[in-house]
């Protein structure tokens, strides 16, 4: 069973949140108290967060599916749900978070360093919250939105000062053992090391750590022993101290054979950009200070090797140790310089002035309409598709089942320019359309849904706008009949002013209107006043 694991890929999820309430205030001699539905809570979040508790990322190989709390319902009364719990997720100092496509979201160094790995979702309005002066007694809530869902990948990449590279077996680990209170298992044979290891050394006043990472073969970068696997690990070091065997009872090697097979693997690693030095730029850990360790000089064929090769090395400029893990020869002289190194190195960082990023405002222009209509075809069918945040977030708040709701969202839209723009894109009645992406709502286009739900005298929960939906004539049937009925009348109104030229009938309104009082009086119309 793993008992280190420094990559994983964790799945991890917002809480939902709570939906809105739809209720009406009921007391005594109060029938029509007014809507009291309460608001639902927010999802929680996920959160990363940097705990010096935590040193690997076994939890999360073991269960890498987690979910925040979700928001409750809201209640009436005015009663608002519970918010969602905050979801923390512990990792070691110096976690990098990565998309699946390897993008850095967010490198975490440093005590209590956070990141929303996954926002939570918000929770719907009740019908308290959408009354109005023209809609007084909404008889529908909004829906709570799901919370956002990713997939993320950690990578642990220790925080050391001074890494050790080496062929396996060539006293990395023992060097570790002697220098600090570290106690790696030590063993006779190749690939002892497993898992990295880390180690804190006291040279003077300067305190620092030191990573013995597994060893290092030739085609190490073509997946050779363990490869490149582990060498994240030293990614963050000030400087390399190679570490060579001189007692190897291997008639092939030399410490300057070794030393130029580790040199031409480093060569081939490429450093993570999600590690910069304060220039912004990625420092190759071959272009690094470099320090060489001639390890085990107390047995007498190492002491003669050292001093064999120690001329060459120093001619090449590099700074030479002869070391020994078991005598703790030539240590505190390799202590000190590694301690020097990154004091350097610290004090390069501190007396270097603190990037600040300056604040980039966008703001949004003024003809910005919030969405954009793409025209897609579909079956030989024009297809348009609504695409922009507040749509699709209104979308997802609208509960399909409640015929207000649905008015309200077609109110919200009109209102938009959603159907001002679909006529400026040519669609037209009975079209398709499309409000989101692959997993959008689809529905037949009618543009007589006109705003103004708030002014229809319905039922509470419905809209007269649904009623008989099918059998709703579109906006250019109701112009012919319009026509129609104008042509109609101006016909009939033709008839009979020829009837009357005809002397068909001769009686007209006013005759009438002269008639009547004098059958009143008892005259008639030729009797003289």
């Amino acid at each position: 069973m793993a008992s280190f694991v420094d990559r994983v890929v964790l799945h991890v999820s917002g809480g939902s949140g709570g939906h809105g309430c739809v209720s009406v205030h009921r007391e005594k001699f109060k029938p029509l108290g007014g809507p009291d539905g309460g608001n639902g809570g927010n999802g929680g979040p996920a959160i990363l967060r940097v705990d010096h508790q935590t040193t690997t990322l076994l939890d999360y190989h073991h269960a890498p599916h987690r979910h925040a709390s979700n928001g409750g319902p809201g209640m009436g009364d005015w009663r608002g749900g519970k918010n969602g719990e905050t979801l923390i997720l512990p990792v070691p100092d110096g976690t990098v978070v990565k998309s699946k496509d390897g993008t850095v979201l967010a490198d975490l160094v440093g005590e209590g360093a956070e990141y929303v790995a996954a926002a939570g979702g918000i929770g719907g309005l009740g019908n308290a919250a959408l009354s109005s002066q023209k809609r007084r007694a909404p008889g529908f809530a909004l829906l709570g939105i799901e919370g956002e869902a990713s997939d993320i990948v950690l990578e642990l990449k220790s925080i050391a000062d001074i890494a050790l590279v080496g062929f396996p077996s060539a006293g990395k680990s023992s060097l570790i053992a002697a220098m600090s209170a570290a106690r790696p298992k030590i063993a006779d044979y190749p690939f002892t090391t497993l898992v990295p290891n880390l180690g804190v050394v006291q040279a003077g006043d300067v305190r620092f750590t030191i990573a013995d990472v597994p060893g290092l073969i030739e085609g190490a970068s073509e997946g050779r022993g363990l490869g490149h696997h582990f060498l994240r690990h030293v990614e963050r070091c000030a400087a390399l101290v190679h570490v060579l065997d001189c007692g190897t009872l291997e008639s092939d090697r030399d410490p300057l054979s070794d030393l130029a097979v580790i040199e031409a693997e480093l060569e081939k690693y490429a450093v993570d950009m999600s590690y910069a030095g304060q220039d912004g730029e990625v420092v190759p850990l071959n272009h690094r200070p470099r320090l060489v360790a001639l390890n085990k000089v107390d047995l007498p064929d190492g002491k003669d090797m050292a001093d064999f090769v120690r001329p060459e090395l120093e001619s090449r400029g590099y700074q030479v140790f002869e070391v020994s893990a078991t005598s703790h020869e030539g240590l505190r002289q390799l202590g000190f310089a590694m301690a020097g190194i990154v004091k350097a190195a610290r004090d390069a960082v501190a007396a270097a002035p603190p990037k600040v990023q300056p604040a980039v405002l966008r703001p949004r222009a003024v003809n910005e309409s919030g969405f954009r209509i793409r025209r897609e075809e579909k079956g030989l069918e024009p297809l348009f598709r609504v695409i922009g945040e507040k749509p699709g977030r209104w979308v997802k708040q609208t509960d399909f089942t409640n015929e207000e709701a649905i008015g309200y969202l077609a109110d919200r839209l009109a209102k938009l320019g959603v159907e001002t723009e679909l006529f400026k894109q040519g669609a037209k009645p009975g079209d398709t359309v499309v409000i989101g992406e692959d997993d959008g709502v689809v529905f037949d286009w009618e543009p007589t849904m006109m705003a103004g739900a708030e002014l229809l005298a319905s039922p509470r929960g419905t809209d007269v706008r649904f009623a008989d939906l099918g059998d709703r004539p579109t906006r250019g049937q109701k112009r012919e009949e319009q026509q129609e009925r104008k042509d109609a009348k101006a016909a009939a109104r033709a008839e009979l002013e020829a009837e009357r030229k005809a002397g068909i009938w001769t009686e007209s309104v006013s005759s009438r209107r002269v008639a009547k009082p004098l059958k009143e009086s008892g005259l008639d119309a030729g009797d003289e006043f």
